[in-house]
């Protein structure tokens, strides 16, 4: 079962949302808030163990916004991951949503088939969801960000091809699901995949994968 909180301002887009998963025996909605402050408070209700595993959290909200939730919420339950649900697809708002913990972004009209996979793929494989527009201009930012920055991989030993294949699918902006199916292999195949080459770049996500891969020209 995977648990999820919706955070909205508005009540008719939570109730919209909450609809997309009436017919989902594994998706169970726990609460609802109309803002980062509320939905901070409604959290200190539940022991470790009884926490939600995704919450889709709007931006502009008033009191506390999204971004700032998340903030807060990725410092005092970090086993909670977060996708920013929004109109909104400005440069800086997916930068300061990635920074703040943030593990994907998608647009409020995505299909309710997009976001039912994106859900299940974050929970099952810790993918990073980006609506395709959104995905383009993430990696654009990230491109800046790494050429800007000074990060220095250190790399116990080099990574092989097949991991630089998946590697190069990570920057694609590829969920597991798609990455499996290009190199015709398992999920959890790539998964493993993945965990050796954050293993070797000693990162713990895709968004620094992705800087290194492109400071040092890999893909």
């Amino acid at each position: 079962m995977i648990k999820i909180v919706i955070v909205d301002d508005k009540r008719m887009m939570r109730l919209g949302i909450s609809e997309k998963f009436k017919d989902q025996q594994d998706i169970k909605v726990m609460f609802m808030a109309e803002n980062g402050s509320v939905f901070l408070e409604e959290m200190k209700k539940y022991l470790p163990h009884e926490l939600p595993d995704i919450v889709l959290m709007d931006i502009d909200m008033p009191e506390m916004n999204g971004i700032e939730a998340v903030s807060f919420g990725k410092e005092i339950y970090p086993q909670v991951e977060y996708i920013m649900l929004t109109v909104f697809d400005e440069d800086e708002k997916i930068f300061e949503a990635i920074r703040a913990g943030a593990t994907g972004y998608l647009l409020k009209d995505e299909s309710t088939e997009n976001l039912l996979l994106a859900i299940k793929n974050v929970h099952e494989f810790k993918s990073v969801p980006f609506s395709p527009t959104i995905a383009r201009r993430a990696l654009t930012l990230f491109s800046k960000f790494a050429a800007s920055t000074h990060i220095a991989p250190q790399i116990k030993t080099p990574l092989t091809g097949r991991e630089i294949d998946v590697l190069k699918c990570l920057v694609d902006g590829d969920d597991y699901r798609l990455i499996a199916a290009k190199m015709d292999v398992s999920p959890n195949t790539v998964r493993n995949h993945i965990s050796n080459i954050y293993a070797k770049l000693h990162i713990t996500n895709r968004i620094d994968a992705v800087k290194i891969a492109l400071k040092n020209n890999w893909v």
